[in-house]
This record gives structure tokens, sequence and C-alpha cells, in this order.
């Protein structure tokens, strides 16, 4: 497969790049600024291509992604930019229709509900400084839905995303917030690779939201 990931040098991108290619697939990553790809990881049978791109400039992003047979967000916003996120799915959206290629977004776990049918991000005890975050995930999230025609996938990690062990092992859900039995709701960003790459290659979550975790 032909495959682009916007936010290629960020920690879960990083990691999506590297498992991309090591399945065999031709991957591009793309960055704000080339400089930034330099040293990506990327070792297996498949290949790696870098290019400079703006992802909330339609045009730069149809010109990346033309040909592909899908794409992969994973970028993160920059402290007090946190907008900059539904302004980059937004984009991705757009020119994903247009070129009829696939989009898949790895977006923020504070949406998903928990046992008492709220969200996670309401729930007492949820670190403020997140919060800004996890309201753009929502509209991010809304973002998505909105879209008429654009052939999307979105990702809500688990409460807890660490580096960690790629085991290849991972649970999936829809809404709901996945725990296990100790009540923790984790998965390593190797694992969250694992997840999406799987995502991409057999195609299960058409135009809606899933998750994963141990």
């Amino acid at each position: 497969m032909r495959i682009t990931v916007f936010g290629a040098t960020g920690n879960v991108g990083r990691r999506v790049v590297a498992e991309a290619v090591s399945r065999g697939h031709e991957v591009t990553g793309v960055a704000r600024t080339a400089v930034r790809l330099i040293g990506l990881p990327g070792e297996g049978p498949g290949s790696l291509r870098v290019r400079a791109g703006d992802a909330t400039d339609v045009d730069d992003v149809v010109a990346s992604i033309t040909g592909q047979d899908v794409v992969i967000t994973a970028t993160c916003p920059s402290p007090g930019d946190e907008a900059g996120l539904v302004a980059v799915a937004t984009t991705l959206l757009t020119a994903s229709a247009k070129t009829g290629v696939r989009l898949l977004l790895v977006g923020g776990a504070g949406s998903l509900t928990v046992e008492d049918g709220g969200r996670l991000m309401d729930r007492p005890g949820y670190p403020p400084f997140l919060l800004p975050i996890a309201s753009a995930c929502v509209d991010q999230l809304a973002a998505c839905r909105a879209h008429p025609t654009a052939d999307w996938s979105y990702l809500s990690p688990p409460d807890l995303l660490v580096p960690g062990d790629r085991t290849g092992r991972y649970r999936v859900g829809a809404d709901e917030l996945l725990v296990d039995a100790d009540g923790e709701s984790r998965i390593s960003m190797e694992d969250l690779a694992v997840a999406l790459l799987d995502e991409a290659e057999r195609p299960r979550h058409h135009r809606t939201r899933f998750t994963v975790a141990y």
C-alpha cells in the first residue's frame, strides 16, 4: 500500500511510520519542515520518503496524497494552538473527499464514555491541563461526523498512551472507554500503531470512531 503520514515526527507518527515500513508499505512521511524529518525511523521491506508540507493547505495536502491508498494523521498541536487540530482535520477531510483517499485520524480519549454514561473528560479529577486538547478532539470528531462524503476512521486511544513494547495484541471497542480487569485503560504507542496499520490494511470502521486498549 501507499501511505502518507501527517505528523510523522511526533510520538505516535514516528511509530506509525516504522510499523508501516516494517510491513512493506510505501510510506511518505510529512512534517511542516523538512529538517524535522531527518532520521525518521523506517526499517524493513517497505520504503520511506519524506516531504515537507502544510496540513492546513488543501492544495498542498491534495498534492501529498493523490495516488495514495491511505492517509494517516497523527498531528499534535502545541499548547495554546489546540484549535489547529480541527483545522488540520477539516483540510484533510476535504482533500480526502477530493482524491478518494481513505483517511485515518488519531484523536483523543476524552470524549469516550465511561461506566456512568458520561465522558471521560467530564469525570472529577480529569487533569485540567488536558481539557483544551480534549475539547479540540471533540470538535475534531464532530468535523469528521459532519463531513458528507470523506471515507474516514477515527481512532481514540485509551486513557493512558505511553511508549512501550510492541506486543501486537489489543482489544477493539467503539465509543466506550476500554478498561482491563484492574480498571486501567492503556496501550503502548507501538501497539496503537499496530492497530492503525491493521485498520489501514483491513478496513472495518468506515465513517465511525473506534478505540483500542489492552
